[in-house]
C-alpha cells in the first residue's frame, strides 16, 4: 500500500475479518517500527486531545474528517461485509482522534487530501526516515513464492 522513502513497506491493507473470524476494523495497518515510534511520541504529547478539540470547534475540519471516515468505511466494505464493525472505522473517526497510527496509515495509503488529521500528523513528523538505516538487513519478499 505504501513504502517509506528507503523503499520498505510501511503500510499494509488488511482484511476486515481475521483468519480466526474476529472482526478487525483497522484496514490500513502501519508496519514500520521507526514510524510507529515517532507517532507514539506525538501521541504522548497530547496531540490527539488537541485534534479532538479542533474537530469539535471547526465545522470544516469536522466535515473533512467525516468524509475520511465514510471513505474508509466504503473501501473496507468492498473487501467484505462484517456486520459486527459496520459503521465503525478506526482511529476514532469521525468524532475524535484515538490513534494517530491509524490516521497516518490511512493518509499514507490513500495519499494527501483524504484524511486531514493523518496528513497533518505526517507533516509534524518531518523527515522521520532520516538517520540510521531503518532496516539495513531487509530482504524484499518474493511476490510469488511458487516461482522458485
Amino acid at each position: 500500500m505504501s513504502r517509506c522513502p528507503s523503499g520498505h513497506p510501511n503500510v499494509v491493507k488488511t482484511e476486515p475479518r481475521l483468519d480466526d473470524g474476529t472482526p478487525f476494523p483497522t484496514m490500513f495497518y502501519l508496519t514500520c517500527p521507526r514510524l510507529a515510534g515517532e507517532i507514539g511520541t506525538l501521541e504522548a504529547s497530547g496531540l490527539m486531545r488537541e485534534m479532538t478539540q479542533r474537530i469539535a470547534d471547526d465545522p470544516e475540519l469536522a466535515a473533512h474528517y467525516a468524509r475520511a471516515h465514510e471513505s474508509y468505511l466504503a473501501e473496507r466494505e468492498a473487501l467484505g461485509h462484517v456486520p459486527e464493525i459496520a459503521g465503525i472505522s478506526a482511529g476514532g473517526m469521525p468524532t475524535r482522534v484515538k490513534c494517530l497510527h491509524v490516521l497516518v496509515a490511512h493518509s499514507l495509503a490513500k495519499g494527501p487530501g483524504v484524511n486531514p488529521l493523518g496528513d497533518e500528523t505526517i507533516e509534524l513528523l518531518g523527515a522521520w526516515w532520516e538517520g540510521t538505516p531503518c532496516a539495513a538487513d531487509w530482504v524484499e519478499p518474493d511476490p510469488d513464492p511458487a516461482a522458485d
